[in-house]
């Protein structure tokens, strides 16, 4: 379970418990309380603290977030690989690989970490919530950053598969390259004037009538960028919420977005094998 950090700040509370309620408003005392209990709040060497710890100014504590009744996202990732260095795994649509926002144990990463016990999992990449397909974890940091380094300089292909609208007055193989910038509201993403800075090779795998199967090769990452480019075209990818328009229908999971991480390919930083790794996901 992934914790965050926090250096207590100068104030007149007399324990530590004190001064989470009061720096904590919207988390109820007894609430404190049960992770006090559960051991849920450390010092930074990681040893539990009772709730009645003196409060100190500059003393820094780690404590993990939980969410209340959090609901079950009821789809389960595939292992499809592991060993001391590298796992990687087939992510369902819905399930957020780390925690953020409403989740915190429904997510990817916890998941993982209490499945086998390894706190030292860390994402080498991410995938959108809604995207469905394959994700790598570094189990070890002593090799953590060669992997990392495979994302930093580009020497990982990644392929990703999309049901979108026909475009049939279009010549493909095609190159979008567009500038994408924060839109509106804060979590959606726009395509601006200006030089582009992202990339995305398409491709047409299947004419299945009004829609179309297509496979995405991003040269870069940015956020929402295969969604983007294929709406900027004129297909937005099926049961996308968010984009060409934002959508207030409630999330229906028997609708997932139709866009999957298909397959990763690289050469491995630590032997030099080649290795590709492919979804058994199918898009519906």
């Amino acid at each position: 379970m992934k914790h965050s950090t926090l250096h207590l700040p100068a104030g007149p509370w007399p324990t530590v418990l004190d001064g989470l309620c009061a720096h904590f408003p919207a988390i109820g005392r007894e609430a404190w309380l049960d992770r006090f209990a559960r051991q849920r709040v450390q010092d930074e060497q990681g040893r539990p603290l009772p709730a009645d710890h003196p409060y100190r100014e500059g003393l820094r504590i780690r404590y993990f977030r939980e969410v209340m009744n959090e609901a079950r996202i009821p789809f389960e990732e595939q292992v499809l690989y592991r060993d001391e260095h590298l796992l990687v795994v087939d992510k369902p649509h819905f399930l957020p690989v780390v925690p953020a926002g409403g989740y915190v144990r429904e997510t990817l990463l916890h998941r993982l970490v209490e499945r086998f016990d390894n706190p030292q999992l860390v994402p080498l990449h991410r995938l959108d919530r809604l995207t469905a397909g394959l994700v790598l974890f570094s189990c070890n940091p002593d090799s953590r950053d060669a992997y990392q380094a495979l994302f930093r300089h580009q020497r990982i292909a990644k392929r990703y598969e999309a049901l979108a609208p026909a475009l049939p007055r279009l010549d493909f193989p095609l190159l979008r390259q567009t500038r994408l910038e924060p839109g509106e509201p804060f979590f959606r993403m726009c395509e601006a004037e200006g030089a582009p800075n992202s990339t995305t090779r398409i491709e047409v795998l299947e004419r299945l009538g009004d829609y179309w199967r297509y496979a995405l090769y991003p040269v870069t990452g940015r956020k929402h960028q295969l969604r983007l480019h294929l709406a900027g075209l004129g297909a937005p990818i099926l049961n996308d919420p968010l984009y060409p328009n934002l959508s207030d229908a409630p999330e229906d999971h028997a609708r997932p977005l139709q866009l999957l991480a298909r397959s990763l390919r690289f050469e491995d930083p630590l032997d030099g094998q080649a290795r590709t790794f492919t979804s058994r996901l199918a898009l519906q």
